[in-house]
């Protein structure tokens, strides 16, 4: 009896595929929205012929990342100039379109040239997909591509667009919305509220998982827009979301959507996600130390430290063995001391202002920008000498969107196609 067991193990391990196991990333920037991977044997080099595994072309335009569930990549587009919302599933062993269904049309608002009609990557919990679009449209669908719910209950608008990604925490979809007035009144000096001007209309927004039906709304008080995904994090043994807008950065209550604490900050719209780091200690732009143990307004308790060089425009911030890196939009990538905020070294990026946010996986820092360069870095042991350039790699197509790695591959997201790096 034994002998048979071994002997039937023996050749289902004979008959696997020699495709690798697949580390699910399953939402914008990995696991946990912090851009690490756990991924081994990852490629270093390649180009726009070296190291490809396959190359898809993508229908219409979108800047959202790829997320994948095992042999399924999801990621959204928009096509006839920006009014059809498609969900499209990529099969993850040779790139082919599983299917590609086109869940709404859209009235196309005023946005940042740099945005993008599908920017929101996607969320998945390993049995659904969930999306939103730019008019704050929500859709659910199963792995065959099968529309399960939508919610079009919000009427959204901002002069900048929809970007931040919806997030899973238990059976709660959430997502925040920062609109602007768009058709309104503006300010003294034309300045729009909601943007130049703080209001009171952004919240984070939780949706039943299973139905689509609004939850709860966490209001944010006085607030200008952003595109910033939320986190989650652990502050005295209980969850926490973590949201950061223009000028504050906040803990929700994910139950309830009560807002625990803010941090103001001040300066412009925030594009970049914050970053987890140890001992309570949270990182948002631009660069603050934030400690999370606080209720109410702890803006003058709780900021340990205030960074104002080489802070982040677009690429979200990565925390990773006890040093904080960042992406500026003038191209330097910097490593800073999580402590106190000093910055420990800058290196200038080939490629100019990178738009997608760093990953860290093998041991490697992956930076890549908007022009399709991604330099790769190998961390020095010492955190004070600057890391180890690995390679600087070219595939000569825009990219915005986030690298995204499963098994030892990586896939580049670019303004034209899907593209596997690796065997």
């Amino acid at each position: 009896m034994k002998k048979t067991l071994l002997f039937a193990i023996a050749l289902l391990l004979i008959s696997t595929p020699a495709l690798a196991e697949p580390e699910q990333w399953p939402r914008f920037r990995g696991p946990n929205g912090q851009g690490i991977s756990t991924a081994t044997g990852l490629p270093t080099q390649w180009s726009d012929t070296e190291n490809v595994a396959w190359k898809t072309p993508i229908p219409g335009a979108g800047w959202s990342s790829p997320i994948i569930w095992d042999d399924h990549i999801f990621l959204t587009t928009a096509t006839d100039e920006g009014r059809e919302c498609r969900v499209i599933a990529v099969d993850r062993g040779n790139g082919e379109i599983l299917w590609n269904t086109m869940v709404f049309t859209q009235v196309l608002e005023r946005q940042n040239p740099r945005n993008s009609r599908a920017s929101p990557t996607p969320v998945t919990d390993g049995e659904r997909v969930y999306a939103v679009f730019p008019n704050g449209h929500f859709v659910a669908l199963d792995f065959a591509g099968n529309i399960l719910w939508t919610n079009t209950d919000l009427d959204f608008r901002s002069c900048h667009g929809f970007a931040s990604s919806p997030i899973l925490y238990g059976d709660l979809l959430i997502t925040a919305v920062n609109p602007s007035d768009m058709h309104g009144e503006r300010a003294e000096g034309g300045r729009i509220v909601g943007h130049q001007v703080p209001w009171d209309r952004s919240f984070l927004l939780a949706l039943d998982k299973n139905t689509g039906e609004e939850r709860w709304r966490g209001m944010r008080g006085m607030t200008s827009i952003s595109s910033s995904t939320p986190v989650v994090i652990q502050v005295d043994g209980k969850s926490q979301i973590l949201s950061m807008v223009g000028d504050v950065t906040q803990g929700f209550d994910p139950a309830t959507g009560e807002l625990v604490w803010t941090v103001r900050s001040g300066g412009q719209p925030a594009v970049p996600s914050p970053a987890i780091g140890a001992d309570g200690m949270v990182f948002a732009a631009p660069i603050l130390g934030i400690r999370t143990d606080g209720r109410g307004n702890v803006t003058d308790t709780h900021i340990a430290w205030r960074q104002g060089r080489n802070s982040p425009s677009i690429a979200s911030f990565l925390y990773v063995n006890s040093v904080l890196y960042t992406a500026a939009g003038n191209g330097n990538f910097s490593a800073v001391d999580p402590a106190n905020g000093i910055i420990l070294w800058e290196h200038r990026l080939e490629g100019g202002s990178p738009d997608s946010s760093p990953i860290y996986a093998d041991g490697k820092i992956f930076v890549t920008t908007a022009e399709g360069i991604t330099t790769v870095f190998r961390p020095n042991a010492n955190p004070e000498t600057p890391a180890e350039v690995v390679a600087v790699n070219d595939i000569s197509e825009m990219v915005q969107a986030t690298l995204a790695i499963a098994g030892n591959q990586i896939f580049i997201r670019t303004d034209q196609a899907l593209w596997c790096i690796g065997e």
